[in-house]
């Protein structure tokens, strides 16, 4: 009876043992995310934080080793509001939570300011769908963006207004937000240059529900088309009083208008091929099969369609760990330089930054809606 107690005691002290040396060979390793979880734009936050979680799945899936550990991901997401002054704010709660790296943020006017934390903690980000040149022009090694700038968006719209829409006459509105006004500025410098008049510029915020004023203003001018500088959760009300004012222009803005929300957001106000827009991304029809195959995959993980920016957010996280792995290691001292030169093939395409840390020959996607719908023009450089 003595001699079993002791042996019970010995096989329970080597198994206690044994789970000790199984969970020195695991470690866990987190990634940020942030986005607007809450608020107007909830809606693309969300998406992007979907893209987010079907990476960390598909990444514990295989069984990855890292410093030689089994390595499990977590993702550590965080809601900024698409407010700045929250960016900074949970940017230094992933800093102290020591985080390996971060996907975000979702919008130029957060992603900016946070992007100076993580530089200063040396932890890499990289923003799915913020285009305002300014976050890749700070000189920091840390930032990187996996789709193309304002000035890549702006100005293939501004073109495309000109010389493909004929426009000659274009009031432009923006919502002051770092990312409105970029692409609202980078839009009308490429519009004039290909000939097309600016009648009006108009100001609005991220926030607003009432065009009346400006919109009357713009009425005035009879322009050939509205640029609009913000998001789809402004632009979609604003084509509801466009159209209460009888204003029958045609109405132009970048990605963050460019969403399959759109419809339901602008209701009536939406008519068809009156709305052309640009998402900055996107690949040729000869790519085209991973895209489809991660929106199913979308849509039966969460049982909604892509928004926007989910695929995008995918790619970022898939980057980031594939930069782990070439490097054997998630610490940023590591993988950061193997990041910078890394060329990964993802569903939006080959992922590959350049000096700054933009994505290299970026492509932009040209939509118009039509039947209540989104549909593809063409995907051009």
């Amino acid at each position: 009876m003595q001699l079993n107690t002791k042996m019970i005691s010995l096989c329970g002290t080597m198994a206690l043992t044994l789970a000790g040396m199984a969970s020195a060979q695991e470690q866990v390793v987190r990634i940020g995310h942030v986005g607007p979880l809450t608020g107007a734009i909830a809606h693309l936050g969300k998406d992007n934080e979907n893209g987010a979680r079907m990476a960390i799945d598909e990444l514990n899936a295989k069984g990855i080793v890292l410093d030689g550990k089994k390595t499990k991901f977590e993702l550590a997401s965080e809601d900024d509001g698409a407010d700045p002054k929250q960016a900074t704010s949970v940017a230094q709660k992933l800093v102290d939570a020591r985080v390996s790296g971060v996907i975000g943020h979702m919008t130029s006017g957060t992603t900016i300011p946070a992007s100076k934390i993580y530089y200063d903690a040396g932890i890499p980000q990289i923003s799915p769908s913020a285009t305002n040149p300014k976050y890749t022009r700070q000189g920091f090694n840390t930032a990187f963006r996996v789709v193309a700038n304002d000035g890549q968006l702006g100005g293939a719209l501004g073109r495309y207004a000109a010389q493909s829409l004929k426009a000659k006459s274009v009031a432009v509105i923006d919502d002051r937000t770092a990312y409105g006004q970029g692409v609202a500025e980078e839009f009308s410098k490429a519009a004039k240059a290909a000939g097309v008049t600016i009648v009006t510029t108009q100001f609005t915020n991220d926030k607003a529900t009432d065009f009346t004023a400006i919109l009357t203003a713009i009425k005035a001018k009879n322009p050939d088309m509205v640029f609009f500088g913000g998001m789809d959760a402004v632009g979609g009300p604003m084509l509801r009083q466009m159209k209460q004012l009888g204003i029958k222009s045609k109405f132009m803005g970048g990605d963050g208008l460019c969403s399959s929300d759109l419809p339901k957001l602008a209701g009536d106000g939406l008519e068809d091929e009156q709305v052309v827009c640009a998402e900055a991304g996107g690949v040729p029809d000869s790519e085209k099969k991973a895209m489809d195959d991660f929106k199913a995959a979308y849509k039966k993980k969460f049982n909604q369609d892509v928004v926007i920016y989910a695929p995008y957010v995918y790619d970022s996280l898939m980057t980031m760990a594939d930069a782990m792995q070439k490097a054997g290691s998630a610490d940023p001292k590591k993988y950061l330089p193997i990041l910078a030169k890394l060329s990964h093939k993802g569903v939006t395409g080959n992922i590959a930054f350049d000096s700054k840390g933009d994505i290299k020959d970026g492509s932009l996607t040209l939509y118009m809606y039509k039947g209540g719908a989104r549909t593809k023009i063409a995907t051009v450089k």
